[in-house]
């Protein structure tokens, strides 16, 4: 990947004249990230306010249809494998698109990617709300095509904050960019259960995202100032190199490949655990005899998908805060301060998902603790 500042942008068609803005620009000041980026420090906080805004949005949006699983389950008479689909399409999608979506990033205007992605996504979320009951195919195909959008968005909105930022700062920016992902997913349940236990329609919950991608949209084209590419921190021995070299380098760069194998185990029991806890839990309440099951065209209990959506923003603030500060303690002992707080949140976690899990079938209050514990510990991996 360049450095060099002529190729920031390669094509006139994305790009950007705030990014040609040297250090005499008219916002140029005494600190050194401002001269460097072409951004001002008050422009720089607001494009960063907005980034979390959109990447809150982002897993809300991704976390509305577990919010009413049960009841898309039941309007559509499937079972948990093909719900299961749901998912699996959106991850399939994301996943293989993610990185072709960081080589564009590299390469051409990031503010009009994400904003063509947001837009793109926000669409086809509205579009799968109208559904209709003997296709689902269709309802997996634009969970499919959300994946593609929120991917131009995911890979490209960090390395606008690191180029933004340098050191403690970039630090202390991307750690409120991640606060939105549990905070998010939190209330992707909590919005997609009360929407649809409120209008009596699980559809009514895809629309709330849509119309606040649109507000995304129009912050990211009015606020977003395109930054320099790598100029925070650029050096005199950096060069152009392919995308298949950076590949190979990255290829033999063992603590990258062995902390990708490890997020990648996560990311496959959060995943599915995000999908199926609030179904899980309800399931569990319905086998206790706490909740009467879900019938003809009754509408599922949506309390758990609400308490579990309160859980995860909770635990997600008290993980990642803890986290990071235990990581920042640690980190003046040794420097491998990162990955030994996250071993030990995830090892720490392990029992208690597994009591979870087991207290479902006779307590409802001793799960919910339980997974709560497990949440917290879990989520230092997010800092």
């Amino acid at each position: 990947m360049s450095l060099d500042e002529h190729t920031s942008d390669s094509a006139p068609l994305f790009s950007d004249d705030s990014e040609a803005e040297g250090p005499n620009g008219p916002d140029a000041q005494q600190h050194p990230e401002e001269e460097a980026s072409g951004v001002s420090r008050v422009r720089a906080v607001l494009i960063v306010l907005t980034l979390c805004y959109i990447n809150l949005l982002n897993y809300m949006d991704r976390f509305t249809v577990a919010g009413v699983l049960p009841d898309i389950e039941q309007y559509f008479g499937i079972d948990d494998g093909n719900s299961g689909l749901l998912q699996t399409v959106f991850i399939c999608s994301y996943m293989f698109l993610a990185p072709f979506f960081g080589y564009l990033g590299d390469r051409y205007n990031r503010k009009y990617i994400m904003s063509a992605g947001i837009l793109f996504w926000s669409s086809v979320t509205l579009a799968s709300s109208y559904t209709p009951k003997e296709h689902f195919w269709a309802l997996l195909l634009t969970r499919g095509l959300v994946g593609v959008g929120e991917a131009s968005y995911s890979t490209i909105a960090p390395t606008i904050i690191a180029d933004l930022y340098i050191k403690e700062k970039r630090t202390n920016m991307l750690s409120l960019f991640y606060f939105a992902i549990p905070v998010g997913s939190g209330l992707g349940y909590i919005v997609g259960s009360q929407v649809s236990s409120a209008t009596k329609d699980w559809h009514s919950a895809l629309r709330v995202t849509p119309g606040l991608g649109l507000v995304a949209v129009v912050l990211l084209l009015f606020v977003v100032q395109e930054p320099k590419r790598g100029a925070v921190e650029a050096r005199s021995d950096m060069h152009q190199t392919s995308w298949l070299t950076d590949l190979r380098e990255l290829s033999r760069n063992c603590s990258f490949i062995l902390s990708t194998l490890g997020f990648t185990a996560v990311a496959f029991v959060t995943g599915s655990l995000a999908l199926w806890a609030p179904t899980f839990l309800y399931r569990a309440a319905v086998f206790t005899g706490q909740k009467p099951p879900c019938v003809d065209e009754a509408q599922c209990s949506s309390s758990d998908s609400l308490i579990f959506g309160i859980i995860t923003v909770i635990t997600g603030l008290l993980g990642v805060a803890s986290g990071v500060q235990v990581s920042r303690q640690l980190r003046k002992k040794t420097a491998r301060a990162d990955p030994l707080v996250c071993a030990a949140g995830l090892l720490l976690s392990a029992p208690f998902l597994y009591l979870a899990i087991v207290c479902a079938q006779t307590s409802t209050v001793a799960t919910y603790v339980s997974y709560q514990s497990s949440a917290s510990t879990e989520l230092h991996l997010e800092e």
